[in-house]
C-alpha cells in the first residue's frame, strides 16, 4: 500500500469532498422543493396537472441519469453561447460553467424519482383525517399543511433517506462533464501516479463514512418527526 500521495493531493480532495457534499445538499433541497407538488398533483390534482408531473416522473425514472447530465450539458450548454443578450448577460460566468447542469440534472433526477415517492405517501394518508381537519374548519391549505403534509412526510421519510444515500452515489457521474468532485480527484490521482488501488479504496471509505452520516441524520429526523407528530 502507497499512501504517499495524499500531502500533495489532500488540498484538491477537500475541495472536491466539499463540491460533492454541496452538490449532493443543494440537489436534494430543490429536487425535494419540486418532489412535493408533482406528488401532490398526481395524488390529488386534477388532469391537466397530474398527466404532465406523471409524464415528467417516468421520463425520469425511464432514462439513465448519465444521458440526462449529458443532454443538459451539451445541449443547453451548447445552445445558450448562440444567444448573445445570453453571453452579454450577468449570469453568463456561471452558465458558461459544467457545475449548473450538474446541479440542475441531479436536482430533477431527485425530483423525478421522491415525486412518486410522495404520490404514493399522500395517498396513503386516511382521507378520514383531512375530513376530520376541514370538518373542525381548516382551510384547503392549513389541512394540507397541519395535517396532510406532516403525515405524509413520516410515511416518506425512509425511503427519502435511502434515496438521498443513492444521490449520493451518483454525485460521480458529475465528473464526466468536467465536475471537480472527490471521484475526480481520484481519477486524478490514478492518472498522475498510477496508483489504482489506494486512491479507490479511500474513495470508497468517504463514500460509506457520507452515507453512513445521512443514514443516522435521516434516523434522528425520522425519530423527532414520529414524536413530535405522537
Amino acid at each position: 500500500m502507497r499512501w504517499g500521495w495524499i500531502p500533495r493531493y489532500a488540498p484538491l480532495a477537500a475541495e472536491g469532498l466539499w463540491r460533492t457534499i454541496w452538490l449532493l445538499m443543494l440537489s436534494v433541497i430543490i429536487g425535494f422543493a419540486l418532489a412535493v407538488p408533482l406528488g401532490l398533483a398526481q395524488a390529488a390534482g386534477p388532469f391537466w396537472l397530474a398527466a404532465p408531473a406523471r409524464w415528467f416522473c417516468t421520463v425520469i425514472r425511464g432514462t439513465p441519469l448519465l444521458l440526462q447530465i449529458w443532454l443538459l450539458y451539451y445541449g443547453l450548454g451548447s445552445l445558450f453561447p448562440q444567444f448573445p443578450w445570453i453571453r452579454q448577460s450577468d449570469l453568463w460566468p456561471i452558465l458558461r460553467q459544467a457545475w449548473p447542469y450538474a446541479l440542475l440534472a441531479l436536482s430533477l433526477s431527485y425530483a423525478g424519482y421522491e415525486g412518486e415517492v410522495m404520490r404514493g405517501a399522500f395517498k396513503s394518508v386516511p382521507r378520514g383525517q383531512l375530513e376530520a381537519g376541514r370538518a373542525f374548519g381548516f382551510s384547503r391549505f392549513a389541512t394540507f399543511r397541519r395535517i396532510w403534509f406532516p403525515q405524509a412526510l413520516a410515511r416518506a421519510l425512509p425511503t427519502l433517506g435511502g434515496e438521498t444515500v443513492l444521490q449520493l452515489k451518483a454525485t460521480p457521474l458529475v465528473a464526466t462533464i468536467t465536475v471537480i468532485d472527490i471521484y475526480a480527484v481520484a481519477s486524478r490521482v490514478r492518472q498522475d501516479t498510477f496508483i489504482i488501488y489506494e486512491p479507490l479504496l479511500l474513495l470508497a471509505v468517504i463514500y460509506m463514512a457520507v452515507a453512513g452520516l445521512i443514514a443516522l441524520g435521516f434516523r434522528m429526523v425520522e425519530r423527532r418527526f414520529v414524536r413530535g407528530l405522537g
